[in-house]
């Protein structure tokens, strides 16, 4: 199952769809750091799409937890200094937005690898 942490409405639906398109359900679409906590207290995700700034601050806490966790990440951010994010999380993928579909669907895929 996959968590996207997103604010804005179409780009969730965006998002769903090419989970589903993969094969992938999703446990949870957040749209807040807080509902982001509380989902992966709920439900460990298979992986994480994730943007950076939302309306209560920035993902890192969650993102935090979520490494610890071993849950592959995808950041998916137009305002995220892209350096920071790559020393941070090494292992994370980053997929600038605007992200075409294609650039999307290869970080999940890489991000679930045979999970599926």
């Amino acid at each position: 199952m996959v968590l996207i942490v997103e604010d804005e409405l179409f780009v969730v639906l965006d998002l769903e769809d090419l989970a589903a398109e993969e094969g992938l359900g999703v446990s949870a679409h957040c749209g807040t750091v807080a509902a982001t906590m509380k989902a992966i207290d709920r439900q460990r995700p298979l992986c994480a799409i994730l943007d950076v700034r939302l309306p209560d601050g920035e993902i890192f806490p969650a993102a935090d937890r979520m490494r610890e966790m071993n849950v592959p990440l995808i950041f998916h951010s137009g305002h995220a200094n892209e350096a920071a994010l790559r020393a941070r999380y090494p292992d994370a993928q980053i997929c600038p937005k605007p992200s075409s579909a294609s650039q999307l669907r290869s970080a999940l895929r890489t991000a679930v690898g045979g999970l599926v």
